[in-house]
């Protein structure tokens, strides 16, 4: 052996070597894999896959691409580990089931709670449009970049998050020595908890709570028991029992069963199913006689457990909770990292994170454009000089050797400085105009206004947080959705947030839970188009309530006491008490800053109102209200219509989808819950039904874009077990899709939507265009006629795929809840739609 080889050999101490590196090791793996940061709730891996795919153009409105092409841009450019560990953050980030609010819209099978998703090169991704909260404002130096693992490119240490991203979608990793496990929240609730911290700094983990009571899961489901709720709010740590959303029903003409609706957070079907077939098997759950499980995408979740006659459903139900996951306890760990350190986090900490750093990100964002625009007048103040004086600057720039030598002349003779004198030589001669000079000299304004107001935030920490709260509450507006899961008290009490942010439970309350004390007041029931419901104190007409994250179907004026009627579409009516819907609750005016709600603050009984909640803080509050098919146990296949007040004095009018018409005498059976309102043949289904005096006009709307408006007068009013009479008439495979009952007073100032479907369309892009026309456009017809056109199709076009008859101005939502462009009024009665660039849900 040769003296160099032996220059080579290092003599090391093992248990020095083995200590750093095991050292280098658990930090790699806290900061670089297993913990998230508390400013945006991202571990690395999450965040890099959020940073490139914004980087590669990936937005909501663009289309989606192969998760490959994204797994493949992140592990070359920012992620140094393998392929599987980035494919299986990314589908995790678009799993509705885990995800409380998800950041990535996911194209193919990314699994389900008991399967696996498909492989990288199978799916397709591109990002939620709860990712844009995130990742928002990257080019506005709003945080710090990093280099990446080659010191090639750079990343930001944090995104800028809009939202508390660490309680919203909660995490579950490990580390070494350590392990974080937070459960998701309602982003609403957990806003409004910051925008309080922000005003009220010394408040208390009880004070927070009042906004953000507990977890919000994504299947929705049952916590029973707070206490470790409280436990883990104060100090970071807690347990807390989840159970499924379970109801008594009737499943077959002799049988009752349970029929299970929501799982608890990460249980799937067949994993209960799995241990109930275990557990029957070894006596430790009697009188199951069998298991179904009838979910769809149409009805959602619904098991269905049959219960052996005999036994009490009940005692049934409590040992499944017992010995199946229908109940499993979850441990809360909230450890997260601060500023490069992990720590244990309650409530009051994580929030107070969140808001600092949105202090931090406002506070840079402002200091970038206030650069901006000051570098911006510096060049028009210079622009404005060489109008001025167009010629001279002419004159100077031609007697000039070279580019150099001219804008030396230019900053000595006009005092430009260098800056300026550059931006004059590159400018093109058309721009020295006068009309530019009149551009130049507004847009200076502009600028000096502008730069005064930013000037004003950096100044003022009061102002700097109105912006902070300001866009928090954008966000809250733009993303809220109902509370999901319900909040038991260990006596089975009910738990809600206040009145003034997050959405109180829904749900949990029935009538014999409310106090006698309650009085008798009127109230106002609004049906959403997507089958929620809420009563109001408000008992003035409401033409539309935003924020309700559906747009309004049906409003009826009854009493706290009384009972109300749920139209289904096979002509039944389902009896339903008042105060088993959730209140909302007017709110106080002056907490709504920038609010436009004059009309709000001023209606009465006789007044219209029409409240945004998209705006300001919220006007009203609202519960996540259960859908009524599951309030009102409807059959298979059956839609929500229409609502009912059940008055003597009222009477009803509805529509099926063959055309029928029928006007009905007020006659309702007081001892039944369920009873027929309309005598249907065969397959025909009602689509319409509310109140019809005769002074009202009934409108009807078919597949083939044919409108009927005839007045109400003129169909005789029959009773509760007639069939109706012939609405309009209609041609072979053509069908009623919409129907209205306008009062004569407001046929002026009512609208028809109508929307067009193309052929050979992929599922969820079929349709076309849009069109709206004022009703009074269209003639009067009697009735049993075919109608006249209500749109002219466009090539491709082959039949309507929805329409809608109501107040203007209408509004529509997509299937995600986000508002959907709408063209002006069209006056033309039978002219072609407007392009619809997406498909729109409901219509309001």
């Amino acid at each position: 052996m040769s003296d160099s080889s032996l220059e080579r050999i290092q003599d090391i101490d093992i248990n020095e070597e083995m200590e750093h590196s095991f050292l280098e090791y658990a930090y790699s793996v806290i900061h670089a894999r297993a913990l998230p940061d508390a400013k945006d709730g991202l571990k690395p891996v999450q965040r890099r896959i959020l940073f490139q795919m914004k980087q590669m153009g990936l937005t909501p409105d663009k289309g989606h691409v192969k998760s490959q092409r994204v797994v493949g841009d992140v592990m070359g450019k920012l992620h140094p580990h393998g392929d599987s560990a980035i494919y299986d953050a990314l589908v995790r980030l678009a799993q509705p089931f885990t995800m409380r609010v998800p950041l990535i819209d996911g194209h193919g099978n990314f699994g389900s709670l008991d399967d696996g998703p498909a492989a990288a090169r199978y799916t397709e991704a591109r990002l939620a449009p709860a990712a844009l909260a995130l990742v928002d404002d990257l080019d506005e130096d709003v945080v710090d970049f990093v280099p990446n693992y080659d010191n090639q490119l750079t990343q930001p240490a944090v995104l800028p998050a809009e939202f508390p991203n660490l309680l919203v979608n909660g995490a579950n990793g490990i580390a070494v020595g350590m392990a974080t496990n937070i459960p998701p929240h309602n982003v609403g609730e957990t806003i409004n908890a910051a925008i309080h911290l922000l005003d009220h700094p010394q408040a208390d983990t009880a004070e927070l709570m009042k906004y953000c009571p507990g977890p919000d899961l994504p299947g929705g489901g049952i916590i029973v028991g707070l206490d470790g709720i409280r436990e883990a709010y104060e100090n970071g740590r807690g347990i807390f029992i989840t159970r499924a959303r379970a109801t008594i029903e009737q499943v077959t003409a002799r049988k009752r069963g349970i029929v299970i609706t929501e799982l608890p957070y990460q249980v799937g079907p067949e994993r209960v199913a799995e241990k109930l077939k275990e557990s029957v098997s070894s006596g430790k759950v009697k009188g199951v006689s069998g298991w179904q499980d009838l979910s769809d995408r149409t009805h959602g979740m619904r098991l269905v457990v049959e219960v052996k006659n005999g036994f009490h459903p009940e005692a049934v139900l409590a040992s499944l909770y017992k010995y199946t996951p229908l109940q499993e306890s979850f441990g809360i760990n909230t450890v997260a990292l601060v500023d490069g350190q992990p720590r244990t986090l309650g409530l009051k900490a994580a929030l107070q994170v969140f808001v600092d750093h949105r202090v931090e990100v406002t506070r840079r964002r402002s200091e970038f454009r206030l650069k901006k625009k000051q570098e911006r007048l510096h060049l028009v103040d210079g622009l404005l000089i060489a109008v001025l004086n167009l010629d001279e600057v002419i004159e100077v720039i031609r007697t000039s050797d070279d580019s150099a030598a001219a804008r030396q002349r230019l900053m000595t003779v006009f005092d430009l400085s260098e800056a300026q004198a550059e931006f004059i030589l590159e400018l093109r001669l058309r721009r020295l105009t006068k009309f530019s000079r009149l551009e130049l000299e507004a847009e200076a304004d502009e600028l000096r206004q502008a730069i005064a107001e930013l000037e004003q935030i950096l100044a003022s920490t009061e102002k700097l947080h109105d912006v902070v709260r300001s866009d928090m509450r954008q966000t809250a507006a733009r993303l809220s959705t109902p509370r999901r899961t319900v909040l038991l008290e260990e006596d089975g009490s009910a738990v809600a947030a206040s009145k003034d942010a997050a959405l109180p439970v829904l749900g949990a309350m029935t009538v014999s839970d409310v106090p006698l004390e309650v009085p008798d007041v009127p109230c106002r029931i609004i049906l959403g188009a997507d089958g929620r419901a809420i009563r109001l104190t408000h008992t003035g007409p409401v033409t539309r309530l935003e924020g309700f994250n559906s747009t309004i179907a049906g409003s009826i004026l009854t009493h706290t006491r009384g009972s109300f009627g749920v139209v289904t579409s096979s002509g039944f009516v389902v009896r339903l008490d008042v105060l088993s819907l959730p209140p909302g609750e007017k709110s106080s005016l002056a907490d709504s800053a920038g609010a436009s709600s004059a009309t709000a603050a001023g209606s009465t009984e006789t007044e219209d109102i029409e409240l945004s909640l998209t705006e300001s803080a919220p006007l009203w509050s609202f519960d996540g209200a259960p859908q009524l098919s599951a309030a009102a146990r409807l059959e298979d296949g059956e839609t929500v219509v229409g609502i009912l007040t059940l008055d003597e004095d009222e009477t009803v009018g509805m529509m099926t989808a063959r055309g029928i018409v029928k006007r009905m005498r007020p006659d309702y059976p007081s001892t039944q819950d369920r009873f027929s309102i309309i005598n249907l043949e065969g397959t025909d289904q009602l689509i319409y039904a509310g109140a019809c005096p005769d002074d009202a006009q009934i409108v009807m709307i078919s597949t083939d874009a044919q409108l009927l408006r005839t007045p109400a007068n003129k169909v005789r009013p029959q009773g509760r077990n007639a069939g109706g009479v012939a609405g309009m008439s209609l041609k072979e495979h053509t069908q009623v899709i919409a129907g209205a009952i306008v009062p004569d007073e407001l046929v002026a100032a009512t609208t028809v939507a109508t929307v067009s479907a193309i052929m050979n369309a992929m599922p969820g892009a079929n349709q076309s265009s849009i069109k709206l026309t004022p009703l009074d456009r269209y003639p009067v017809k009697g009735r049993g006629a075919q109608g006249v056109r209500v749109q002219r199709f466009l090539k491709g076009e082959y039949a309507l795929d929805m329409a809608f008859v109501g107040p203007d101005p209408i509004h529509a939502i997509d299937a995600h809840g986000q508002p959907v462009k709408l063209p002006e009024l069209d006056e033309r009665r039978d002219g072609s739609g407007s392009n619809l660039k997406s498909n729109i849900a409901y219509f309001g």
